[in-house]
């Protein structure tokens, strides 16, 4: 074991030199926090979510004055929405049941 150098032998500026770029992790923004990007991903689908289905109440209330001209288009949408908002329900249970379990965990 003669030949491997220590731990503390290796600057950060050799990285690129033993690991390739692309492994690397890039640097955060100096305003991102590390939690930013999940939160932003989280607001950004729950924001879409809302959407289709404000989209879909608008495309009900056509649908039952009699103001649509694609019904199939309005039927698409709605399907959508409702795809939509099955998944988000799902991804929140399983990340429900991820934190119980982790709460659970022993310290």
């Amino acid at each position: 074991m003669s030949g491997l150098p220590p731990i503390g032998a290796i600057a950060p500026q050799q990285l690129g030199a033993i690991f390739p770029d692309d492994l690397v992790a890039p640097a955060r923004a100096a305003g991102q926090d590390a939690t930013g990007g999940f939160g932003a991903m989280v607001t950004q689908g729950l924001s879409q979510v809302n959407e289709k289905l404000l989209t879909s109440q608008t495309d009900l209330q056509a649908l039952a004055t009699g103001d649509v001209q694609n019904v199939h288009q309005t039927m698409i949408r709605l399907e959508e929405a409702r795809v939509s908002f099955q998944l988000m329900v799902q991804v929140r249970g399983r990340l429900l049941e991820a934190y119980q379990d982790i709460m659970k965990m022993q310290i």
